[in-house]
């Protein structure tokens, strides 16, 4: 079987709403036991983060969602007897939870959830992780005519996208699209329960950290997701966490509740990298031994190719890396850089140590959301894994417009996100 529902991790409440303003660790022994070698840099003379295209300043507008010729989809349309018109975009709704299960969720279940005080929308959905050119990614199923709503504002904006996905075709987040090479307006192998040839009709980041897929809700049934076994819920910010609690209480047994907490921030506002201000994170960071452990795993995949979707031994994407490498030390991560930013408290660039995680925005439809990480070496260097037909390389540490913040792995922290949408 080919699809795995998006089993969502319970996570600590409080624990995971982001800001820029969140106390530093502590610094202890760590980086004395742990130093790096490398000399420091004199001056760094451009990025070393790949530039996806556009402007990926995260202060800047962003670029129209890239979207592919009607006749791109012609044939897949044609299958469609009636093709559902789009309607037009009402307002835009911030995406703060998710509900999911590995069934069915009943009208009745929505129902409860949207009764709950503070929430202010819901949109049932199908979600899991499918094959798309054999690589799991994780899929959504919805109503372009209402889920567009809930997406970042660039996408939700974009009439052609929707009409795209309502006409049968798939649309890729920015990052999947350029990192795996996929051509708009080529066709990409979906394979679920069943396998279908979709063309891809949009490159736009649909605003759910981790998916990088949307379909039709109808082309999701076809493909053996299970039919409405998830909800987005719309609320307020500062409301996500204590209202994940009071919707846990009405989901039935195996349905789970997860905050959307990196795309709660926009361009101009505070960066969704690191904790909440005050978490009682405890004495939790990685130990000396963790530590070296995982740099010096990190360096011993120095010269393997980038691929997306790769999480190692012998080839990796940016998060990949990340993953791979923490897990040598006994750390569990999350999959995806957007996750791997909420594993820990936000560090200055002043008080960096080995090991730290460096986050950037490099999605051009979307320059608020994270995209790419690296891990600090110290001494002003740092390791990557950049693109495709580049290998994994240590490089001078970037801190550009592009740069989003940086935070120090706690392991507790890291276990907790682990399960979610990564």
């Amino acid at each position: 079987m080919l699809v795995s529902v998006l089993v969502v991790a319970g996570t600590a409440t409080g624990a995971v709403l982001a800001t820029m303003g969140g106390k530093s660790a502590a610094t202890g022994q760590a980086a004395a036991v742990a130093p790096r070698t490398s000399p420091a840099p004199s001056k760094i003379t451009g990025p070393v983060v790949p530039m996806l295209g556009g402007s990926a300043d995260g202060g800047g507008k962003p670029i129209p969602v890239p979207v592919a010729h009607a006749s791109a989809v012609a044939s897949t349309a044609a299958r469609v007897a009636k093709p559902a018109r789009v309607a037009p975009l009402r307002g835009l709704k911030q995406a703060g939870l998710l509900v999911v299960a590995p069934f069915s969720l009943s009208s009745r279940v929505q129902a409860a959830v949207a009764r709950q005080p503070g929430v202010t929308g819901t949109e049932p959905i199908e979600a899991a992780k499918i094959k798309i050119n054999g690589t799991f990614t994780a899929v959504l199923g919805v109503n372009p005519s209402s889920f567009r709503s809930y997406a970042a504002p660039s996408t939700a904006a974009s009439s052609k996208l929707w009409q795209g996905v309502a006409s049968g075709g798939v649309a890729v987040s920015y990052t999947m699209g350029t990192l795996d090479k996929l051509s708009l307006g080529g066709q990409v192998t979906v394979s679920g329960r069943q396998q279908q040839r979709l063309p891809v009709v949009a490159f736009g980041t649909v605003g759910i950290g981790g998916v990088d897929a949307v379909v039709s809700d109808s082309v999701a049934r076809s493909l053996g997701m299970p039919a409405r076994n998830a909800i987005v819920v719309s609320a307020p910010p500062h409301q996500v966490a204590s209202l994940a609690a009071r919707i846990k209480a009405v989901l039935p047994k195996g349905a789970s509740v997860e905050p959307l907490v990196t795309e709660v921030t926009r361009p101009g506002g505070p960066s969704p990298v690191g904790t909440i201000p005050g978490t009682a994170v405890g004495s939790g960071a990685m130990t000396a031994a963790q530590l070296t452990a995982a740099l010096k795993a990190a360096e011993s995949r120095r010269g393997l190719p980038y691929v997306w979707g790769a999480a190692g031994p012998s080839s990796f994407d940016c998060s990949g890396l990340v993953q791979w490498s923490f897990a040598q030390a006994g750390i569990r991560m999350p999959r995806v850089a957007a996750d791997q930013a909420r594993t820990g408290p936000a560090v200055p660039v002043s008080q960096l140590q080995p090991g730290d995680l460096l986050f950037y925005h490099t999605d051009p439809t979307d320059p608020g959301y994270i995209s790419h990480v690296t891990i600090y070496l110290g001494n002003g260097w740092m390791i990557q894994a950049p693109q495709p037909g580049m290998d994994v390389e240590v490089v001078p540490a970037s801190f550009s417009s592009q740069f989003a913040g940086a935070i120090r792995v706690y392991p507790r922290i890291a276990l907790s996100l682990a399960g979610g949408l990564a």
